[in-house]
């Protein structure tokens, strides 16, 4: 286990070093500049703020800066967010994004799971329908949609949660069950395929052909295994969800790291996007190192291989 770890973090630095490589060629490639909309700028304040940022540096110059300053875990200053540096932008957005994922996830924990459990019981009977019906919804129907939709309903017409804003629980209700409904529906489907799938086992009729109670035979047995495919899901989900939706964010007014991200690009705001970008594709190696650790834990008949 311990050798896996250490070879895993090895190819993780090595993945973040080609995800940062990438990124720093295509915001370079991308056409515009900072500037793009201050055409009124003298060209003697552009080539100070240049000098400032090191955007005057011949291109290599500038990459190997930046990995510099990576290695030091500092992002630099916004080029757009004057007097505020990268490192404090995501450590004080990144909770707002943080808390809305965690309400999100735990919805879609709470109803999605249970929902393919009855889906996949009750294959072909009306619980079965409705579960699918719903899942299908969520799948199909946009968050955007969903999230006018329930501000109309919940915020305009009967008055129960703010229509924007972040500072209460009440506040996140809402863009939670926006931002879950989608990973709610997916998490739903894919457990009822893979209990119905694993309730067709032998081992599953040889537990109920010994007179194991039916509640065991199903949650010690059937689900323990089922659940294997979400746990790959919810790597990724985790670290997506909790780093921010730019487009929730922005329809309840919530000040996450989603929305900064997508304006830094706008904004072609160099420094903010390399250092969103290094914290996001972090987050999402760490979700994955965890998920393959958790997958013994689940089942120790996997053995993680050296």
């Amino acid at each position: 286990m311990g050798y896996y770890i250490i070879k895993r973090f090895l190819y993780s630095f090595i993945t973040l070093f080609i995800v940062i490589s990438i990124t720093f060629l295509l915001m370079h490639a991308i056409p515009g500049s900072i500037f793009t909309k201050d055409r009124e700028l003298p060209p003697n304040i552009i080539k100070n703020i240049e000098a400032k940022y090191g955007l005057d540096l011949p291109f290599y110059q500038q990459y190997f800066r930046m990995l510099g300053n990576i290695a030091h875990l500092d992002f630099g200053m916004s080029m757009q967010n004057e007097g505020r540096k990268v490192n404090d932008i995501i450590s004080q957005q990144f909770p707002n994004s943080a808390m809305l994922g965690i309400f999100a996830l735990l919805i879609c924990m709470m109803i999605g799971i249970p929902l393919g459990i009855i889906s996949a019981l009750k294959n072909g009977k009306w619980q079965d329908n409705a579960s699918m019906v719903l899942a299908t919804l969520g799948v199909t129907i946009p968050s955007f949609v969903l999230a006018v939709l329930a501000q109309y309903v919940f915020s305009v017409k009967l008055k129960l949660f703010p229509v924007i804003g972040f500072s209460s629980i009440r506040h996140a209700i809402l863009p939670a069950i926006a931002l879950s409904f989608f990973p709610l529906s997916f998490v739903a489907r894919l457990i009822r395929s893979s209990m119905l799938e694993t309730l067709e086992q032998d081992y599953i009729r040889t537990a109920r052909a010994k007179g194991l109670a039916e509640g065991i035979v199903i949650y010690r047995h059937a689900l323990k295994n089922s659940i294997i495919p979400v746990v790959t899901y919810f790597g990724p989900l985790i670290a997506g969800i909790l780093t921010g939706s730019f487009v929730i964010e922005t329809i309840f007014n919530i000040p996450g790291l989603g929305r900064y991200y997508v304006q830094s690009i706008s904004n072609r705001d160099y420094t903010t996007i390399i250092g969103v970008t290094v914290f996001y594709a972090a987050f999402v190696i760490i979700m994955n190192l965890v998920v393959d650790i958790v997958y013994v834990l689940i089942d120790p008949r996997i053995k993680l291989k050296h």
